[in-house]
């Protein structure tokens, strides 16, 4: 299946910001730092594995980018943390 640049632009941009917004979320709320990566792969793997799919290079680019915006989200509270922001 072909796939438009502009949709794959699209995809990249919105998966790296759900991710990161998800993840940014989780980590507030349970106070944790680097649980929502560790989600984000069981997820992406369990689906993956489950639906027997093979992940074209779109498909492959698209979902490191969204486990890229779980790693930044992780990051920032990190970085928050450190800098004396108390979430929660």
């Amino acid at each position: 299946m072909r796939m438009n640049i502009i949709q794959f632009v699209i995809s990249i941009l919105l998966f790296t910001v759900l991710a990161f917004g998800i993840g940014f979320i989780i980590n507030m709320i349970l106070r944790t730092t680097w649980l929502p990566v560790v989600i984000a792969l069981v997820v992406t793997i369990g689906a993956l594995v489950y639906l027997q799919i093979v992940p074209n290079i779109f498909d492959t680019v698209i979902l490191l980018f969204g486990l890229a915006g779980s790693v930044l989200s992780g990051w920032t509270i990190q970085l928050l943390r450190k800098k004396g922001y108390r979430m929660f």
